[in-house]
């Protein structure tokens, strides 16, 4: 056996501030490199959740909400107040990366999750990502890169010409495992006699019988014990459109729990890109398309995302470039957060009545189109035909939602001049033209507003 010297021995070369370039072990932080690859291979629209678990000490927070925020911390918080947020450097640029959800959905309130302005980066544009660690990496961006940088490259065009297609479809369901499990002792109520034997007893028929009724605006399951045996009029026998309006059934939990509403969701993203290169210069024109449904019903999010990059050796040491950017964002039916009667996650997991059934929620909406709640304030009387505090879930989600969009333009035009091997002058003018989410309600009724009055 005989041992050879490698003569081609490669330094690792990574990105730092203002796009230099520099030997990996040579420099006084860490940083840290991935390629585009690592962040395009499994097909997504959000760069940044796809940076999870593929660099040491990063952390990514991301919510199950479609489209929703994403956390992105280096080495652990450095301030109780303060933002700990990685700065985003595209091709040494600053990139706003803000967060224009409202301060009350922030704070845990209700409202909606439009995600962080970081989404924006197309997955399939990128090169490189160089995670830069602790305040002498960013010391060039000031005090808003003291908790880390960010780093990337996009995709320049390639020698000839080039023509790449990258498609993907993702299927998901909701983990019952997660879900909460539902006892299947006890209904409607908590522990209180209501009239008689933990039931409402009045005159349902206008035949001078009383008879036992669900306590439909209570919000818990801790009423009477289920028996199969015991005839009871249920929130639809109230509903003048359904099979069981004025009819008693029998009192037992219900077959399909919340469980049930959950939809598949369908994620396909689609990119095409064309670039090129000569002697004198290169180009790349890029599109990116990404539709995501998701597993609440009438759920979609769309996002398209269209790349220009192109430099030109206008005599010998000077280039110009420039770089456009556009994405549009357009959410349908995002999910509530919060604590609200808009975040149905939240409603199933602390408000519900084991005898309401889902699927019958979702027979009586598609019925009437209206609000017909298992929640009614009060069974007794026309008036009390109103939900009290939780309305069907899908007059909640075909006809309460939210829609929005969002448009974002960046880029660059730079002419850079290499005076010698070592010293180049750069001069950049970068333009960021980002729109605030526009938020538009399809139709808001609230709790408590008649549920028998057409829409």
């Amino acid at each position: 056996m005989t041992l050879s010297r490698n003569q081609g021995a490669i330094e690792e070369v990574v990105v730092t501030a203002l796009g230099i370039k520099r030997s990996k072990n040579t420099l006084p932080y860490a940083a840290q490199q991935i390629t585009g690859d690592d962040v395009s291979r499994v097909r997504s629209g959000n760069a940044v959740s796809a940076l999870s678990g593929k660099i040491s000490g990063l952390e990514i927070r991301q919510g199950n909400a479609m489209g929703g925020s994403t956390n992105v911390v280096i080495r652990g918080n450095k301030s109780f107040i303060s933002n700990n947020q990685a700065l985003f450097v595209v091709d040494g640029v600053p990139f706003n990366n803000a967060n224009t959800n409202t301060a009350t959905q922030q704070r845990g309130a209700g409202g909606y999750d439009y995600g962080n302005a970081a989404a924006d980066i197309n997955p399939d544009d990128i090169e490189s990502i160089n995670v830069l660690k602790g305040a002498a990496s960013s010391a060039l961006y000031g005090s808003r890169a003291s908790n880390g940088v960010i780093m990337i490259t996009t995709k320049q065009g390639r020698r000839g010409t080039n023509v790449t297609v990258n498609a993907g479809l993702t299927v998901g369901k909701i983990d019952k495992s997660t879900f909460p499990t539902y006892q299947h002792e006890y209904g409607a109520g908590y522990s209180s006699n209501y009239t008689k034997d933990g039931f409402w007893f009045f005159d349902v028929l206008g035949n001078g019988t009383k008879e036992y009724v669900v306590p439909t605006s209570e919000d818990a399951s801790y009423g009477a014990k289920f028996d199969p045996n015991l005839l009871v009029y249920h929130w639809d026998a109230f509903d003048p459109t359904s099979p069981y309006f004025h009819t008693k059934r029998p009192w037992v939990a219900a077959k399909n729990d919340p469980s049930t509403f959950y939809e598949t969701s369908v994620s396909n993203n689609t990119n095409i890109r064309l670039d090129g290169a000569g002697d004198k210069g290169s180009y790349k024109l890029g599109f990116t398309r990404n539709d995501e449904k998701g597993t609440l019903p009438n759920s979609h999010l769309t996002k398209n995302t269209l790349n220009f990059a192109a430099s030109y050796n206008v005599a010998r040491g000077l280039t110009a470039s420039a770089t456009v950017n556009y994405s549009r964002m357009t959410g349908l039916g995002r999910y509530g957060t919060g604590y609200s009667g808009l975040n149905l996650n939240q409603n199933f997991r602390q408000w519900y009545q084991t005898n309401v059934d889902i699927q019958e929620q979702k027979e009586a909406f598609f019925r009437t189109d209206k609000n017909i709640t298992w929640n009614w304030a009060d069974p007794s009387t026309q008036a009390g035909l109103v939900s009290k505090y939780t309305n069907n879930y899908y007059w909640t989600r075909y006809k309460n939602y939210e829609n929005d969009s969002r448009n974002r333009t960046f880029g660059n035009v730079a002419l850079n001049y290499k005076a010698t091997s070592w010293l180049n002058f750069v001069g950049r003018i970068s333009v960021d033209n980002y729109d605030e989410i526009r938020r538009r309600a399809h139709r808001r009724w609230q709790p408590g507003d008649s549920a028998l009055h057409p829409i």
